[in-house]
């Protein structure tokens, strides 16, 4: 072998490791994205629970709210939702029955 090609294999090997490194960085901030996403994906799920039951907590205080209102047609809207949330209940009822 030749002073050049032993030069040129010297450069190959100096680029592979190079290479090789830059690979195992790659792959080692994959791995911490990766576990990163897992958090946010799970952080993302325990907000939407809890804006769902925030939103049904404030859909029934508003409920609650149209009974004591002023307004004499929201008091009526108030009645009419609540007896067809009490005919449900009684559909309900009378399925499990049967």
């Amino acid at each position: 072998m030749t002073e050049n090609d032993e030069k040129l294999l010297a450069e190959f090997e100096i680029r592979m490791r190079q290479l090789m490194y830059l690979c195992d960085m790659l792959k080692e901030e994959n791995a911490q994205m990766k576990q990163e996403l897992k958090q946010k994906e799970t952080a993302i799920e325990a907000l939407s629970l809890k804006l769902d039951a925030l939103n049904a907590k404030y859909d029934n205080l508003k409920f609650a709210k149209s009974f004591s209102s002023a307004d004499p047609e929201e008091r009526m809207n108030a009645k009419k939702r609540l007896s067809k949330l009490v005919r449900d209940v009684d559909k309900c009822i009378t399925m499990l029955k049967a």
